[in-house]
């Protein structure tokens, strides 16, 4: 196994602008993606098998609802510190950072925003420690970018709700304990369940043939008259903007994770480049190959300031959806750059399993879609400076 000797890149100082608490956390997860992550993700990604030995220690660093109040289970963190806990996972692998984002903002904090308080003890704090994994069922077959058409429906039997439909590209599905699975009443309303794994009716097939987030397991959520208790019903929020709320933070994460991605890709093509001898020097010592490294490098800058500000923002509660777009289509597709540029440098090796970039480049290529498309957060944004829906 290939020791792991990742340095992360600083080029503004910007670690003089959040606190010693974040620092540590930063360096918790960092030093569990170097131990736990590094040595087996390779292979995993090879295999196409997602780790579930690593969900205890996610649990146990934190990286399931960290910013979730600790009576809850959670670590009562701050969104900065989710934000660097979300970095350095997607510095291992951007499937193992959506276990950890999906298990976060799309099931323990609905259940916490949206839940009774019985939801919240029953569920949250097993949450917490991996014990129990969760997933989120918005996305459908025929309906991806428009949530709102969604044609899973449950219907009010007295004492009980009936479920039918489907959801599918879940992340957790195949082996996950619960479901928060977003579905529309007699009235067209949408509203939010707690499926639970063994309902009579609830199935999970898993998704073969993926070239990309091969360590990350998905699945589809396929719900055949499936009873669910009145008890499972999420009660606080309803509506379209119940699943859109948690996306935002999801998408608030993935901002973040996609730097960390970029920089494991610049790392590894600067230390290549500095070792890689060709016509008697090294190539980084080329022209061409310092521009790729130097605007790398200002683009990872660019996305930590923008996340950073982000993050103040939302810790002050004034971090709107819109700048949560820009910030997730801006990092994703800076990162998805860096990576097909450092496998540039690396030549033929960029495609080789020894090196981090291509497995990083192909799940990039399902982070740019994923939680909403490039196109949809950049109308988001059009539609916020212009005051018009391009929908």
């Amino acid at each position: 196994m290939k020791e792991d000797l990742f340095q992360a890149p600083d080029y503004y100082n910007l670690d003089e602008l959040i606190t010693e608490e974040h620092k540590v956390v930063r360096q918790a997860t960092r030093a569990f993606v170097k131990k736990e992550i590094s040595p087996i993700i390779e292979e995993a990604a090879q295999e196409a098998k997602f780790p579930k030995q690593l969900l205890k220690g996610l649990g146990e660093i934190g990286a399931f609802g960290c910013f979730i109040p600790e009576d809850f289970g959670g670590a009562g963190m701050d969104q900065i510190s989710y934000g660097l806990i979300m970095q350095e996972l997607e510095r291992g692998d951007s499937g193992i950072r959506s276990t950890a984002s999906v298990q976060t903002s799309l099931v323990m904090d609905p259940i916490f925003k949206y839940g009774t308080t019985e939801q919240r003890e029953k569920f949250l704090p097993k949450l917490a420690t991996g014990e129990m994994i969760g997933c989120f069922g918005l996305t459908e077959p025929d309906h991806g970018s428009n949530p709102a058409g969604m044609r899973t429906t449950f219907k009010d039997k007295g004492d009980h709700y009936l479920l039918n439909g489907s959801k599918m590209w879940i992340s957790n599905a195949p082996f996950a304990d619960i479901a928060i699975v977003w579905a529309k009443d007699e009235n067209e309303r949408i509203h939010g369940l707690i499926v639970e794994r063994g309902m009579e009716g609830f199935s999970t097939p898993e998704t073969h043939n993926k070239w990309s987030l091969r360590a990350s397991a998905t699945g589809e959520l396929v719900f055949n008259n499936v009873k669910i208790p009145k008890e499972n019903l999420l009660p606080n929020k309803s509506g379209l903007g119940a699943p859109l709320g948690c996306l935002d933070s999801a998408r608030f994460g993935i901002a973040w994770g996609a730097i960390g991605a970029a920089m494991d890709c610049y790392d590894t093509a600067l230390k290549y480049a500095k070792e890689r001898v060709q016509f008697n020097k090294p190539i980084a010592a080329k022209q061409l190959q310092q521009k790729k490294l130097a605007e790398m490098i200002t683009e990872i800058t660019k996305a930590q300031l923008l996340s950073w500000r982000l993050g103040t923002l939302k810790n002050e509660g004034k971090a709107t959806s819109a700048q949560i777009s820009m910030a997730k289509r801006n990092n994703v597709q800076m990162a998805l750059k860096i990576a097909r540029e450092a496998r540039q440098i690396l030549g033929a090796n960029g495609i080789s399993g020894n090196y981090s970039i291509i497995r990083h480049m192909m799940n990039l290529e399902s982070v740019i879609t994923y939680e909403g498309t490039h196109d949809i957060h950049l109308l988001i944004t059009g539609m916020d400076i212009t005051g018009h829906s391009a929908f």
